[in-house]
């Protein structure tokens, strides 16, 4: 690989340079997610708090105000030769958290120093969201359970089902359902800012976690859930699968239509050593794999974010189809990640968070220089830190990450490169199949979508005098919304 000095593309100074710049980032970054070959090793950082350490923001001005963190991952993506960022790393909006008094955060600026990044604060064993014996009603309605069980346990606003209400209660769900659609709606227009301002690509779209981590982030803690799959496997199991479909669908919801950037899965405790290689396949593994499945069936690929170290399990992911993910390392061995994945799947990462905060000019080079060589020769590989990029990395550092890589990361076939193309992998014919991975919640129960169904509300109102399939389509779209906000709040936030 050769430097060349032509793929500074953020230098051209004709009118309608941003736009090229993105068609030429978005060519780029999606030829490397096909496990190609682009012209040059796209940057993709992960950028969270440290676009406040760029901009001038704290942690506390980035997380009680989405629109300093919109502003903020602008500023860092005008300012760097970045191919794409998140259009917000900084996910945990307060103003939504406090609307409904959300307990598992620690927010900046109130709970925790302005400078310091917000916490996810775990409770006690004995005071886990789910208890032990409530896996029954988990597995008969996961909606009706968040609703009904979970959301009066994590939201200090929400009113026990039984207790009188309160217009604290109403005034929370209210403010809370309002404020969840003006962030979300807030979306559409900043990846639209980033295209038109900055040249640069949103590079994600879409959640997904596996449902036995939902289990270890949100309901039992991890702690009880390890007491689960020593003292009620089965019941871990038959939760797990009643999640999966309900998972699936939000991360189809949030997706990008044009199936272009990947959903990510932000991957928590559920491999070694937090749980057994007995339980990551029998449990982890074969609940979370026929979501991945379903989700390529219909040309939605998925990016593992790999948080920690996960390469006990390299051989298992190795079973999914080819490009249907892309593998981003952390903790573990990228090199031996290249040998098991490489030829599959798209590979990011790598470069450990500590170089970007406390690492030499020569050994954050030394390192880019490493993992281009040894992993990025034939395409397939997108630059970036191991973990999130929070604010104890400092520019200098990131612009020498940035450096390097365009540096040293342009392909060359003697005297041409061949041009990137555009648009996310697609799956082959026999990968194609929506509905055959995984299966629906069984007949008669509440589906992927719904809070109350249209059957329900049909007996209720009798005769129609109009058409009916209107009177359908409007229940169940404002009905959608309901089951979005619990599912969204429990993935989300």
């Amino acid at each position: 690989m050769n430097h060349l000095d032509s793929c500074r593309l953020s230098q051209d100074s004709e009118p309608d340079s941003k736009a090229r710049l993105y068609d030429q980032r978005f060519a780029r970054y999606t030829t490397a997610m096909r496990n190609e070959m682009p012209d040059r090793v796209p940057i993709r950082p992960f950028v969270a708090e440290f676009t406040g350490v760029y901009a001038g923001y704290t942690c506390q001005d980035l997380t009680h105000s989405y629109e300093n963190a919109f502003d903020a991952a602008c500023q860092c993506a005008a300012g760097f030769d970045w191919d794409a960022v998140v259009a917000n790393m900084v996910y945990v909006w307060t103003g939504l958290a406090q609307s409904i008094g959300l307990k598992y955060y620690a927010i900046p600026g109130i709970d925790i120093p302005a400078e310091t990044g917000f916490q996810y604060r775990e409770p006690k064993q004995e005071d886990a969201f789910m208890k032990a014996d409530e896996y029954d009603a988990l597995i008969e309605d996961p909606t009706g359970f968040l609703y009904n069980v979970w959301l009066p346990r994590v939201a200090d606003q929400i009113t026990p089902i039984g207790q009188a209400s309160t217009t604290d209660n109403n005034l929370a769900m209210v403010k809370t359902g309002m404020a969840m659609m003006q962030y979300f709606n807030a979306f559409g227009p900043q990846v639209d800012r980033l295209r038109a301002e900055c040249g640069t690509v949103s590079a994600i779209a879409g959640i997904l976690k596996a449902p036995m981590d939902i289990l270890a982030d949100k309901l039992r803690g991890y702690l009880g859930l390890v007491d689960d799959l020593f003292e009620r496997p089965e019941k871990v199991l038959a939760a797990c699968e009643a999640l999966a479909p309900h998972l699936a669908h939000v991360a189809k919801m949030t997706g990008d239509p044009s199936r272009n950037v990947p959903v990510t899965i932000w991957m928590h405790r559920g491999g070694v050593p937090f749980v057994s290689p007995k339980i990551f396949k029998e449990i982890y593994w074969a609940t979370l794999k026929p979501i991945i499945q379903d989700l390529w069936s219909e040309g939605l690929q998925t990016l593992f974010y790999a948080e920690g170290n996960w390469d006990f399990h390299l051989e298992s992911f190795a079973e999914l189809p080819d490009r249907s993910i892309v593998y981003h390392v952390d903790q573990g061995d990228i090199f031996k990640t290249r040998d098991v994945l490489g030829d599959k799947f798209c590979l990011s990462g790598g470069v450990a968070n500590t170089l970007l905060s406390m690492g030499t000019p020569e050994e954050i080079r030394g390192r880019c220089k490493e993992i281009i060589d040894g992993v990025a020769k034939e395409g397939g590989y997108i630059m970036d830190a191991s973990a999130i990029v929070q604010n104890d990395a400092t520019v200098d550092r990131m612009r020498i990450l940035t450096e390097a890589t365009l540096e040293y990361g342009v392909y060359s076939r003697g005297h041409s490169t061949p041009p990137a193309t555009s648009g996310g992998p697609k799956p082959l014919p026999e990968d194609a199949k929506p509905g055959t991975f995984l299966s629906p919640p069984p007949k008669g129960k509440l589906q992927p979508g719904e809070c109350y169904p249209w059957e329900k509300k049909r007996a209720e109102i009798g005769e129609i005098q109009g058409d009916e399939a209107i009177c359908r389509k409007t229940w169940q779209d404002i009905d959608a919304l309901g089951n979005m906000f619990i599912w969204q709040l429990l993935l989300s936030f």
